[in-house]
């Protein structure tokens, strides 16, 4: 069978782009879309990918939704989805884990995304691709997602770890994004940039260096991680970052803070916290 790594190489997917059970989705700026994008990558706006309701905002829509939005897309439930955005993985890595929790099997994110993509001499496409409609089939798999009650569930857990993808400011309670500041009791903070390599065109950061950091804080992969940041866009990155790690067990919290931080009675730390 032909397989594809979960992080792809721009040369790759270069080498790969004519091949028939390929799909690419091309989540930048519809504007950069417009001027240029890789060739017969179609594109999907970041907003129609999240359900809002405010103040709660990126929340997994229902399964019958996602069966439409990709069938708009044209995409194939036995394809290979190639995802790509323009900003560091944030979004395509939302997209990769929305179909993981719809219970797509293949996909891969593009290590670098279109700044790699550009700044190594691949080759770009100007027309707009059309999408042809498909019946995209949806099969949810909740061990994809860790919902509110499922973390109250597991606080304190020893099996449990709770990754804050924010920025400190956001973790420590003193950058105020929600009703309420702080982090969930028992939250280890590592900023989701922490894994991007600025130096290699935003792709990740070498196995050797991640694993350490994430052993540094007692994150490791025989526990379960639930990651979370203010909408589950910058964690949706560190999930993709866990599983292209080996981690198996490993759930994204959709609506992150801006659910958690906005309830009246979740329970809230703040401060620094340091893992002996």
């Amino acid at each position: 069978m032909v397989t594809f790594p979960l992080l792809l190489e721009p040369a790759e997917l270069q080498a790969r782009l004519a091949e028939p059970n390929l799909q690419v989705v091309d989540l930048c700026q519809a504007e950069q879309y417009a001027r240029a994008h890789i060739p017969c990558a179609v594109h999907l706006d970041y907003s129609r990918l999240v359900l809002s309701r405010p103040p709660v905002t990126g929340l997994l829509p229902s399964m019958d939704y996602m069966h439409t939005l990709f069938s708009s897309l044209g995409l194939r439930s036995e394809a290979y989805i190639v995802a790509y955005d323009d900003e560091g993985g944030g979004r395509a890595a939302r997209l990769l884990w929305s179909l993981a929790a719809c219970g797509h099997a293949r996909y891969a994110l593009l290590n670098g995304g279109l700044q790699a993509w550009v700044n190594e001499g691949h080759p770009l496409e100007h027309r707009l691709v059309a999408p042809q409609l498909s019946d995209y089939l949806v099969n949810y798999h909740p061990e994809v997602v860790a919902q509110r009650d499922y973390i109250m569930a597991r606080l304190g857990d020893a099996n449990t770890r709770l990754l804050d993808c924010r920025t400190p400011k956001e973790y420590q309670g003193e950058e105020k994004r929600a009703a309420r500041t702080g982090h969930i009791p028992g939250a280890i903070n590592i900023d989701w940039t922490e894994a991007i390599d600025t130096t290699r065109n935003l792709r990740l950061k070498s196995r050797d260096a991640l694993l350490s950091r994430l052993k540094s804080v007692d994150i490791t992969a025989d526990k379960e991680v639930i990651t979370y940041c203010q909408t589950h866009h910058r964690s949706a990155h560190t999930w993709l970052m866990l599983k292209s790690l080996g981690f198996k067990n490993v759930r994204g919290y959709p609506g992150s803070w801006s659910e958690w931080g906005n309830m009246p009675d979740t329970p809230i730390e703040s401060g620094p916290r340091n893992r002996a």
